[in-house]
C-alpha cells in the first residue's frame, strides 16, 4: 500500500506554538479546515489540502508548534513529526509572532530549519498596526532573508504572500524540466485528496475511523497506511482535527479519515473538544463506510451505542471493529459473546459486520478490508422494481398487514428510488396507519432476503395510484 502517490510541491507552515499557523493555513486555504484556538498547542498531527494559486496548484501542509521537550513526551514525539515534514517539504513557511517579538527560541529553531528546508519563507504574523511593523526588523537576525510581514486573522499581506508562494513554485517548476534535474512533479494532474468539501473520484472509497477516546483510531490508520504518519500514544485524546489521508490498500483507493474520540456529551466541557467533535461529525457525514473502532475491555458500552445510532442516522454503512485483540485470550468464546451483545443491543443495524483486530500488530487487517468492501457493496446496492414486487407479494401473502380502526391497509407497489443507503418507497392506501411492527417486518425482510445486512434502509409510505393500472 501507498498513502501520498501523487507528487506535488509540498509547502510547510512551521514554527513555535501559538504564532498562527494554522491560522494562515486557514487563510491560504481560503476555508477553515484546521481548528484554531487562543491556546498553545492545538494542532498535534499534520493536516494537509490542496491549494490552487493562479496556474500552479500546492499541497500545504500545517504543523504542530517546535517545542523543547522530554524525550518521547506528547511535544516531543509532536516535534519530532514537524521536523520530518520539514525534511520532505520544497518550501518551508516559518512563522515568528509579532506581538511577542524575536525569541532565543525562535533563533534556535531557525538554525535548525536552516540546515533541514530545501527553501524558506520568513513570515512575521500578528502585523495588526504601524507599531508592530517595527518590530519586523528584529527578525533579520534569524539569517533567513527579509521577513513577510502579514496578519493572517486580518487577511493583512496575504495576497503578497501567495504572490511569493507562486514565483516559488514557477521557479521550482523551470528548474525540474532540466534534464539534470531530481525527481519531476506532475502539478497539472493532482487530485484534491484532503479537503472534505471536494467530490472523490468514483473508484475512491472515503472511510472515517471513529470510537470513544484511546479507542486506537490513529495507530490503525499508521498501520494501514504503513507509515508513522499520525500522532499516537497512550495518552487520551491526542487527535484534535479530522485528519485525512490518500492511500491505496490492497489495490483499492481509500481516503481515510482519522478523528477525535468521542466522549460523553455531558463531558465536553471545552470550546476546542466541542470543534473537535464537530469535524468528527463532518468526517461521517462525508463518508461511504465508517469504521467504528471498539476497545475489546470496554466495548459496547452506552456511548458506543450512541455513536454507532449516530452513524445509522446519517445513513452511513458501518463496520464494528474490536480493537487490541492480541491482548484477549480466549479468542473464540469472546467473540461469539460480542456478536451476541451487538444482535441484542444494535438492532437497527442487524447484520453488521463484526472485525476483531489489533491495530498495533496489524492482524486481523486483511478481515476489515474485506468487510469494508463488502459493507461499501451493499450501500450501493440497487434492486428492480420487478424483483421487489414479486418479492413484496410474498411477502404480504405470508403476513397481511392487519386492519386498522377496520380498514385494512392495501399495499400495491414498492420501487428502490435512491441507494446510499438503500431507500424505497412503498405505496398504497391507509399507509399512514401501518404499525410499526409491520414496517420492522418489510425492512428485515428486505435485509434478510437482499443480504441488505448491517447498513441503514430507508422505507417511505407513500400514498398514490399504482402507475402500473392501465
Amino acid at each position: 500500500m501507498q498513502w501520498g502517490d501523487i507528487m506535488t510541491f509540498r509547502i510547510s507552515i512551521v514554527g513555535r506554538p501559538n504564532v498562527g499557523k494554522s491560522t494562515l493555513f486557514n487563510r491560504l486555504a481560503k476555508k477553515r479546515l484546521a481548528i484554531t484556538d487562543d491556546q498553545p498547542g492545538v494542532t498535534r498531527d499534520i493536516l494537509e489540502t490542496d491549494v490552487s494559486s493562479g496556474d500552479f496548484s500546492y499541497k500545504l501542509v500545517d504543523t504542530a508548534g517546535l517545542e523543547i521537550a522530554k524525550p518521547n513526551s506528547l511535544q516531543d514525539r509532536m516535534s519530532k513529526l514537524s521536523l520530518a515534514e520539514i525534511k520532505s517539504s520544497d518550501l518551508c513557511l516559518f512563522v515568528v509572532d509579532a506581538r511577542t517579538g524575536l525569541t532565543s527560541l525562535d533563533q534556535t529553531y531557525a538554525e535548525t530549519i536552516r540546515k533541514m528546508a530545501k527553501k524558506v519563507i520568513l513570515v512575521v504574523n500578528k502585523i495588526e498596526s504601524s507599531r508592530l511593523n517595527d518590530a519586523v526588523n528584529d527578525f533579520f537576525q534569524l539569517g533567513l532573508g527579509e521577513p513577510f510581514p502579514v496578519s493572517a486573522e486580518h487577511d493583512i499581506g496575504i495576497e503578497e504572500l501567495r504572490s511569493t508562494i507562486t514565483k516559488n513554485i514557477q521557479n521550482y517548476r523551470v528548474n525540474e524540466r532540466n534534464p539534470c534535474s531530481g525527481q519531476s512533479y506532475d502539478l497539472e494532474n493532482q487530485v484534491s485528496t484532503l479537503s472534505t468539501d471536494v467530490l472523490k473520484p468514483d473508484n475512491q472509497i472515503r472511510i472515517s475511523i471513529i470510537g470513544r477516546p484511546n479507542s486506537g483510531k490513529s495507530t490503525l490508520v499508521n498501520k494501514i497506511i504503513g507509515v508513522d504518519r499520525l500522532l499516537s500514544g497512550p495518552e487520551a485524546g491526542i487527535t484534535r482535527d479530522a485528519i485525512s489521508l490518500l492511500t491505496t490498500w490492497k489495490g483499492t483507493k481509500f481516503h481515510i479519515f482519522d478523528t477525535a474520540g468521542m466522549r460523553k456529551k455531558s463531558k465536553i466541557n471545552s470550546r476546542l473538544e466541542k470543534l473537535s467533535i464537530s469535524e468528527t461529525l463532518k468526517a461521517i457525514k462525508f463518508s461511504d463506510v465508517v469504521v467504528l473502532l471498539l476497545d475489546v475491555d470496554s466495548a459496547l458500552e452506552s456511548q458506543d451505542l450512541k455513536i454507532a445510532d449516530l452513524v445509522e442516522r446519517e445513513g452511513r454503512s458501518i463496520v464494528l471493529a474490536i480493537n487490541k485483540w492480541d491482548l484477549v485470550i480466549n479468542k473464540k468464546q469472546k467473540l461469539e459473546q460480542l456478536k451476541i451483545n451487538v444482535k441484542n443491543l444494535l438492532p437497527q443495524l442487524r447484520g453488521v459486520s463484526v472485525v476483531a483486530l489489533s491495530g498495533l500488530l496489524g492482524e486481523g487487517l486483511s478481515n476489515l478490508h474485506q468487510e469494508i468492501l463488502k459493507s461499501h457493496e451493499i450501500w450501493n446496492i440497487r434492486i428492480s422494481t420487478a424483483k421487489l414486487n414479486l418479492w413484496l407479494k410474498d411477502k404480504v401473502r405470508m403476513h397481511p398487514p392487519p386492519k386498522q380502526n377496520g380498514n385494512r391497509i392495501k399495499i400495491r407497489y414498492i420501487t428502490q428510488i435512491n441507494h446510499r443507503p438503500p431507500t424505497f418507497a412503498m405505496f398504497g392506501s391507509v399507509l399512514k396507519r401501518m404499525p410499526a411492527s409491520y414496517r420492522r417486518y418489510i425492512i428485515n425482510g428486505l435485509r434478510e432476503d437482499f443480504g441488505i445486512m448491517g447498513c441503514p434502509i430507508r422505507l417511505l409510505l407513500r400514498q398514490g395510484k399504482n402507475p402500473y393500472v392501465s
